[in-house]
């Protein structure tokens, strides 16, 4: 394996009851935990989201609420998985736009502050957007030349997301097996929240990266239209979100 670690990588992999990261919640999640020295560890288990399962999302990851009305909230495991997760660096599919964001949310709403300071974090499909232009079964069928057989469950998601990782690092010789060059390779945006709802431009400034205002600075944004602050405040937008924006309208108040 050409993917060197100083620390363990943990692979993860969530099925949720929707896409957005401020409201939707986790019913299933697997943690893929690589060490240094090749050695695996995982964890995977459903979980009851606490709220109603749509139809539609069901219909793609296979998990009704009948199937989670029994399982453990992420309050009551929450603890178990930071400990698990731990200091490791992070990788996953669409893990920086999505799963992580997500994860970080629950987090929060169990008051389990998950600091992301020096951790890494490799997002295996935008590697793969910048490489071939695939989607995850296309990727696996790609690189591994295997059928994804049980898509959309999450524990079989992380571990061929981590096949995937490595077939990459094989095939392509100017892609490093080192976490800190994946990570700043598979980053598409600079983010200044994890949601990237806000990202730098090439000056620094913090901009808007959605919505009317795309590309527009925040600040200037807040000065001209105080109404818009308080629409994403009671929004659904993560609570990161929320405080990103909230530090940058402090930091530009406290500058007059």
């Amino acid at each position: 394996m050409n993917l060197t670690l100083k620390r363990p990588l943990v692979v993860l992999d969530l099925e949720t009851t929707g896409v957005n990261v401020g409201s939707d919640r986790i019913v299933e999640i697997a943690l893929l935990k690589i060490h240094p020295n090749g050695s695996r560890e995982s964890r995977s288990m459903r979980l009851n989201p606490t709220i109603p399962i749509p139809v539609e999302s069901s219909k793609i990851h296979g998990i009704y609420d009948k199937d989670v009305q029994d399982c453990p909230t992420f309050a009551d495991v929450a603890v178990d998985i930071h400990t698990f997760i731990g200091a490791c660096d992070l990788a996953g599919y669409n893990s920086n736009k999505f799963d992580i964001p997500l994860l970080i949310e629950e987090f929060t709403r169990v008051n389990i502050n998950f600091d992301l300071g020096s951790i890494k974090l490799i997002d295996v499909q935008n590697i793969f957007h910048k490489m071939e232009q695939r989607t995850l079964s296309a990727a696996y069928k790609f690189y591994c030349d295997k059928n994804l057989d049980n898509a959309h469950s999450a524990e079989a998601d992380a571990l061929a997301t981590f096949e995937i990782l490595v077939s990459q690092i094989e095939r392509y010789p100017d892609l490093k097996g080192d976490v800190n060059f994946l990570s700043q390779f598979s980053t598409i945006s600079k983010n200044v929240d994890l949601a990237g709802r806000i990202v730098f431009n090439e000056s620094g400034q913090e901009v808007f990266n959605f919505g009317k205002y795309k590309g527009q600075p925040v600040s200037d944004i807040f000065r001209k239209e105080p109404s818009y602050y308080d629409w994403m405040m009671k929004g659904d937008f993560a609570s990161n979100t929320k405080t990103v924006i909230t530090n940058i309208k402090l930091k530009d108040f406290n500058s007059k």
